[in-house]
């Protein structure tokens, strides 16, 4: 499988490592769309693979599947676009946050017969989530987002506070950089409207805490997920960029479980 990689931050540079240096033969990059060629012109010798600063021509080179490593508003600008001539995977999962933007790119996918891939970043349980929603036996989905207080809060504390309780739209909308995960678990389950969610700013955490409690006909399901970071950057999720690796073998393998 050829990818085409937009961005070439700590995401993107986790990938190129993974893949062109832990024998994955079956999976390598071979175009990176960037912004700035300079910045970035090593990574072409480094990595064998080719930079493009523009859209399409990085479309029309010789890739099967465009992965998105960039940030909400480059995915907003680009997706469009990209789906009409690739299947993707998208990381930037708050692009697509706004219904009205969601149902363009569902529209673009539907007539090109393409596919859009969202991995499941800093937490799990989202296959249950799914399976149950599919056949409308799920009646509740809630999260709790426990942060370290300084990612939320600008004043100093000493006890944990709850900076929002409301729906997963409201969330988005309030919190919209410290909240993707409830937007993967609102597309998999019952909706923005219906799922819970509550932020905590806590002095005592080190990492990132995502408590996900799914009840229903079924039965009930808990999840906690400690998220650290990306050992070479502490601001991007370690899990978030593992679960991209984890998305493209799914797409090639034989046996898929779940």
């Amino acid at each position: 499988m050829r990818v085409g990689l937009i961005g070439a931050g700590a995401i993107g540079t986790y990938l190129l490592e993974e893949l062109h240096t832990k024998k994955n033969e079956h999976i390598r990059v071979t175009s990176i769309f960037v912004r700035n060629l300079e910045k970035y012109q090593h990574l072409e010798e480094q990595y064998d693979i080719r930079l493009y600063t523009k859209l399409d021509d990085f479309l029309h080179s010789d890739i099967d599947i465009v992965v998105e490593a960039a940030n909400v508003e480059a995915a907003r600008e680009m997706l469009p676009k990209i789906v009409r001539h690739r299947d993707t995977v998208v990381i930037s999962i708050g692009a697509l946050a706004e219904e009205a933007f969601l149902n363009e790119v569902k529209d673009i996918i539907e007539v090109n017969d393409h596919q859009l891939y969202l991995p499941s970043g800093a937490i799990g349980g989202l296959d249950l989530i799914q399976n149950v929603a599919s056949v409308g036996i799920i009646d509740t989905v809630s999260l709790v987002t426990r942060k370290p207080a300084h990612t939320l809060v600008s004043e100093s504390t000493d006890e944990a506070e709850v900076v929002f309780e409301g729906n997963a739209a409201e969330a988005i909308k309030q919190y919209p950089k410290n909240i993707n995960v409830s937007i993967a678990l609102a597309l998999a389950g019952i909706g923005f409207e219906q799922t819970k969610v509550s932020l905590v700013a806590d002095p005592k955490a080190e990492e990132n805490i995502h408590s996900i409690h799914v009840s229903g006909e079924f039965g009930e399901a808990s999840f906690e997920i400690r998220n650290k970071p990306l050992p070479s950057n502490k601001n991007t999720s370690y899990l978030a960029a593992v679960s991209v690796i984890g998305t493209l073998k799914k797409m090639i393998g034989k046996i898929n479980i779940g």
